[in-house]
């Protein structure tokens, strides 16, 4: 398995560009549809260590789903960790993770810092 590792959305089109210049690079990495593989709950706290964030700070707030449901509702920690397993849509994206580390690639050339 590949230590480089882009969990993307194909109807994104940041996560789009991310993967393409990813692939630009030569970089070998394994791609992880989030929305069709959503990451266990350990996953989802080891990509929100490596990205150094919270679970709110990891909420896509522009999301419909997030704006119908979620907005202006104070949940805790767990709670949105729940939120996000259940709506991986909420996700932001792109995230690529390297070497432990993991950045959300916007602008899509933050990839770079991860291999600095």
């Amino acid at each position: 398995m590949s230590r480089t590792k882009i969990y993307h959305n194909p109807e994104c089109s940041k996560s789009s560009c991310a993967l393409e210049f990813i692939t630009q690079q030569g970089m070998e990495f394994e791609i992880i549809n989030y929305l069709e593989n959503t990451p266990k709950k350990e996953e989802l706290l080891d990509l929100l260590n490596m990205l150094n964030m919270s679970p709110f700070e990891l909420i896509r707030k522009t999301e419909l789903i997030y704006k119908e449901k979620f907005e202006g509702q104070s949940f805790t920690n767990e709670q949105w960790i729940d939120i996000m397993l259940q709506y991986p849509i909420l996700i932001e994206r792109p995230i690529v993770t390297h070497n432990g580390k993991a950045i959300i690639a916007r602008p899509t050339k933050k990839v770079l810092d991860l291999f600095e």
